[in-house]
């Protein structure tokens, strides 16, 4: 069997929700590079984020799934300005912190810097973080 990439991840958790669902549909893929990313973040960007692999006979079947998955989830976390599903979610380059994060790390040499990520409405531009994420940062 040839597999090959479909999506991208830098987390594990969405990463095994993806590969998950794609299993209960009878679809054959594995995550490739999890444990390097999982055990240095730092790499995420260098090697390319966790890959979702699946056998290329099955890849537009999964490539669909996904995409009902994807807009199942925009569903539930729509905009609370202007009710959008144009969403998704980002780092945001506009909290102070990130910055001072990245001059703190370019005047120590260490490059590895915290970026908070929020949900962006492309419709209106709001910025938020979705209720689910509110309660597990403030823990």
């Amino acid at each position: 069997m040839e597999y090959i990439n479909i999506r991208s991840f830098d987390n594990y958790i969405p990463a095994h929700i993806a590969s998950g669902r794609l299993e209960e549909e009878g679809i054959n893929c594995w995550l490739k590079d999890e444990n390097t990313v999982t055990i240095d973040p730092i790499l995420t960007n260098a090697i390319g984020g966790i890959k979702l692999m699946v056998d290329a006979r099955q890849a537009e079947r999964a490539a669909d799934i996904l995409r009902k998955l994807e807009s199942e989830h925009r569903k539930l976390t729509p905009c609370p300005r202007c009710h959008s599903q144009n969403i998704d979610y980002v780092s945001t380059p506009r909290k102070a912190g990130n910055w001072f994060s990245a001059l703190w790390g370019f005047l120590t040499l260490s490059y590895a810097m915290p970026v908070e990520k929020v949900f962006h409405c492309f419709d209106c531009g709001h910025e938020y973080v979705a209720e689910e994420n509110r309660d597990a940062t403030n823990e």
